[in-house]
């Protein structure tokens, strides 16, 4: 038993051995062109993508200038796609839809550029460059692809996204509702709280955080009445309860109607005083 054990592996390691000789040899640009061309396919559709992907920069560069070349591209970037670093394979769609614009894979590439950078974005409290990179990207591709069957897709995701950058904003709003008064030397928190609320409702109106970003407009309105000074106190006060009228109208069964009641009934006594 332990014999044909040590056989076995002795058997695998062989195998591993010739398969990785194999490999090396197809690396070496005196190896048939043609062959090393199919060989990376072959990895490719097997999903050993790191293995296709040397071979395909090294293709491309060959084959510049022919069809090989433009399908080697977008190959190597499908194995970047697929190999989760999503990065590198959007910048490598670029260079595909910029290099062939009109190519057999142009739609493909200007998609998965826009997708791979989408499967990436950061956490709403983080930095959202790549999120608004990938928003150009996606929309670019309804663009140039308006029939496109994965437009739906596109626009699936650049909602999604959307999404992201108005919860931001409110994580923003909220915070400077947070800080009141504190540090109040340095500007109003309440009204930064309400500037960017309503800048997200302006940029987003069908965002599915409106409700949350209008009630966080009526607090911040309200508080800001509750410590203001006497010379402005009436007037939002009164703005509070013009807030609240919109808050109700719109969203007439909404979880936080009693607090908005409550907003109300104490800026109303203060109105008809």
């Amino acid at each position: 038993m332990k014999n044909s054990f040590f056989n076995f592996i002795l058997l695998i390691v062989l195998i591993s051995f010739a398969s990785c000789s194999n490999y090396n040899k197809l690396l070496k640009p005196t190896t048939d062109i043609e062959y090393r061309y199919e060989a990376a396919k072959e990895y490719y559709l097997n999903g050993e993508y790191s293995k296709a992907a040397p071979l395909l920069e090294g293709l491309i560069r060959t084959f510049k200038g022919s069809d090989k070349a433009e399908e080697s591209l977008f190959l190597l970037g499908m194995c970047y796609y697929e190999s989760y670093d999503y990065y590198t394979a959007s910048q490598y769609f670029k260079t595909y839809y910029t290099s062939y614009p009109r190519g057999e894979y142009a739609e493909l590439a200007r998609f998965f550029s826009g997708k791979a950078l989408y499967n990436d974005i950061a956490e709403p409290a983080l930095d959202q460059t790549d999120t608004y990179t990938a928003i150009q990207e996606l929309q670019l591709f309804i663009e140039y692809f308006p029939a496109s069957s994965r437009r739906d897709e596109a626009q699936k995701m650049l909602f999604d996204m959307h999404d992201v950058l108005v919860e931001k904003d409110y994580l923003s709003a909220k915070l400077y509702y947070d800080l009141g008064d504190y540090m109040a030397y340095m500007g109003n928190n309440y009204q930064a709280c309400i500037i960017t609320a309503q800048n997200a409702l302006k940029d987003y109106p069908y965002t599915k955080f409106r409700e949350d970003l209008s009630i966080l407009i009526l607090r911040a309105k309200y508080k800001m009445a509750l410590h203001s000074v006497e010379e402005k106190r009436i007037d939002r006060y009164r703005d509070a309860v013009d807030e609240y009228y919109a808050f109700k109208n719109e969203f007439p069964n909404s979880k936080y109607i009693p607090e908005a009641e409550e907003y109300y009934s104490e800026s109303l006594k203060v109105v008809n005083e």
